[in-house]
């Protein structure tokens, strides 16, 4: 078996190759129609099919005489406690909160929201709802209460299930006043709100639609896993969107539990039995696919890291995990390899650790540079796999797929196209263009298994985002280009979404909550090149005529706007307050314009613009306020 065999029969052939590796997992009923469309002409896979994700993450490898071995090592740094889970032992703790969530007269079909830190908790909520039929929506614990509002408005859970506190580094942060406040911005109230307590010390003001975690899984009958339609929905995970309103991704259930299978063996290249450890959070889709999903389907040990890669306690944490825990595959963004980096340029903390059963490191999320895969590969002697995917696709498009041969890197590249995925790279005109031509990363229909089904309850808004620019083609929202041997390169998002440590944000939805100042006049909110993150926003803002108010004042008070409404993971930081904005002539800001000036890149001054002088104007506010390429520090 090689690369091009693989790849080119699961172009030309897809329903034989996806019906090939939909018999690597346990059906209840196996499907016999393969691909298919849905009343609006959009691809269906294993329409036909019932399965259970939780049965094939926990039930078959304890029927299969697995249960002794370990699911789930709970590794927290920031409590200074780990714990390691059997599946039989997970299976219990799912079982009897599933049963419980039952006794809530939760059923299949219905909503829950999970806002959780990092404890094994959260994988046990996301696993209980998938093995009842109930379709959960996990909520990044970093979001503020506005934020989750939006959420509990539109998918509508019928319960939420939070922890009363989270850790931030050495902050604590309690998280059920944060639901309390969400709940009463929402407009939809959730009849019941299950609080896992901590006792860490964190508030938990009592509510009276409050449940006890741990009364409700000790007084609760263990629960059977339900048969469901491959196409029913496992999870709506929300992605920032261009117009600030998060688009809900619906995931089916059949076509991801393949997709996932397919991914650990032909992509990660893990074995059963092996180490997997994803070092993301349950709240991104990397927690969902790579922490809790695919590895315990696979039969993997998968770790849930409470910590950071610095300072929890310092930058040797990660080599710590893989030593103790024997890690043989480990996926992080390359902003962690960085932070570890400008803490330990020398390595030396490498050096302490036994870092023998690593394998592979992979590498997602935002684009890696190439100083710190250098870095990384002078001092970590495994292959270093930078790949792609989206929230949208649920497992990777582009990548080196290690379990099929061995990766050639190219620094810079994502790799080659994933089985099932026909990758184009058009222009303006949707025509393709040629190697090293830069254009629209766009995906031929139909999209492999696991890919979104729809946005949740916004069809019209998912063919408008997707599938209308290029009509047969799956539109990315990433710019990029192939190189003569068909390795791909990913430059961007094409949208106003930016990149920020691996999280997506949307600028559109922070100028609102920007221009809400009583003091802004007009503003744009535009991603500039970081050291350390990728991207972060920088707001550029006009005062109203007659206002006056101190640079620092402002800023101040808009970064504790924007951290209140979106949380501390939008990073805004840099607020700078600018004479005009360069617009078009009619009326059009030019955010690309000031990102380029910002970076220092080279820039073509449109011949639509209004004036000219505009962007020395800019220039010069960005070198008085040392932002971007003009950070003298």
């Amino acid at each position: 078996m090689n690369y091009k065999d693989i790849y080119t029969k699961s172009i030309e052939q897809p329903e034989e190759f996806w019906a090939e590796q939909a018999k690597a997992i346990e059906w209840y009923n196996v499907p016999e129609t393969i691909l298919s469309t849905d009343e609006n002409g959009y691809p269906l896979w294993y329409k036909d099919g019932e399965l259970n994700i939780c049965y094939l993450a926990l039930d078959k490898h304890i029927q299969d005489g697995f249960g002794d071995k370990t699911a789930l090592i709970y590794d927290s740094p920031v409590t200074q406690t780990v714990k390691r889970y059997s599946f039989s032992e997970v299976k219990n703790e799912v079982a009897k909160l599933a049963g419980g969530m039952q006794s809530l007269g939760l059923k299949k079909g219905d909503r829950a929201v999970i806002y959780m830190p990092m404890i094994p908790q959260a994988a046990f909520a996301m696993l209980a709802c998938a093995r009842i039929g109930v379709t959960h929506s996990v909520v990044f614990g970093g979001f503020a209460p506005h934020e989750l509002a939006i959420r509990i408005d539109d998918c509508k859970p019928r319960v939420i299930l939070t922890a009363s506190s989270g850790i931030e580094i050495d902050r604590l942060i309690a998280y059920k006043p944060l639901v309390d406040e969400a709940i009463e911005l929402a407009t939809y109230k959730p009849k019941k709100v299950i609080v896992f307590n901590r006792k860490l010390g964190a508030r938990v003001p009592f509510k009276k639609y409050d449940v006890d975690y741990d009364a409700l899984v000790y007084g609760s009958e263990e629960a059977p896993c339900i048969s469901v339609s491959a196409t029913h929905p496992l999870y709506v995970l929300y992605t920032s969107g261009t117009t600030g309103k998060p688009k809900g991704i619906v995931r089916d259930t059949g076509g991801y539990a393949t997709a996932l299978k397919f991914s650990m063996h032909y992509i990660y290249g893990i074995k059963e039995d092996e180490v997997f450890w994803a070092a993301s959070d349950v709240g991104w889709v990397v927690g969902h696919s790579f922490i809790v999903y695919g590895p315990l389907i696979n039969r993997n040990a998968t770790i849930i890291f409470e910590g950071k890669p610095i300072r929890t306690p310092d930058a040797s944490t990660f080599w710590r995990v893989i030593d103790e825990h024997k890690v043989n595959a480990m996926f992080t963004a390359p902003t962690a390899i960085r932070a570890i980096k400008k803490e330990d340029p020398n390595g030396d903390f490498i050096k302490q650790y036994d870092l023998s059963s690593l394998k592979t490191q992979f590498l997602a999320g935002e684009r890696c540079d190439i100083p710190t895969l250098e870095w990384y590969l002078g001092h970590i002697p495994v292959p270093a796999i930078d790949h792609w995917w989206q929230t949208e696709s649920g497992w990777p498009i582009v990548s080196n797929m290690i379990g099929v041969e061995k990766a050639i890197v190219k620094p810079g590249s994502v790799g080659k196209a994933v089985c099932g995925y026909d990758i184009k790279i058009f222009g303006e005109n949707g025509i393709e263009l040629g190697p090293n031509e830069e254009g629209y990363v766009v995906l031929k229909l139909p999209l492999p298994p696991g890919a979104l089904l729809d946005l949740w309850n916004d069809n019209p808004r998912f063919k408008a985002g997707y599938l209308n620019k290029f009509p047969g083609y799956y539109f990315s929202g990433d710019g990029g280009f192939k190189d003569e041997d068909d390795y791909i390169y990913i430059t961007g998002r094409v949208d106003d979404v930016i990149n920020v440590a691996g999280h997506r944000l949307s600028t559109v939805e922070m100028e609102e909550i920007v221009a809400s100042h009583y003091a802004v006049a007009e503003c744009a909110v535009i991603g500039i090149n970081d050291e350390l993150k990728g991207q972060t926003p920088l707001a550029l803002v006009v005062t109203k005529l007659g206002e006056e108010i101190e640079h620092f004042q402002l800023e101040q008070e808009i970064v504790k706007l924007v951290r209140h409404q979106i949380g501390a993971v939008a990073s805004l930081r840099n607020v700078v307050i600018v004479e005009r904005l360069p617009k078009t002539r009619s009326g059009k800001i030019l955010r690309k314009l000031m990102r380029s000036i910002a970076d220092g890149e080279n820039f073509q001054i449109p011949s639509t613009i209004d004036d000219e002088a505009i962007v020395e104007e800019i220039m010069e506010v960005l070198k008085k306020y040392e932002i971007g390429v003009y950070n003298k520090k």
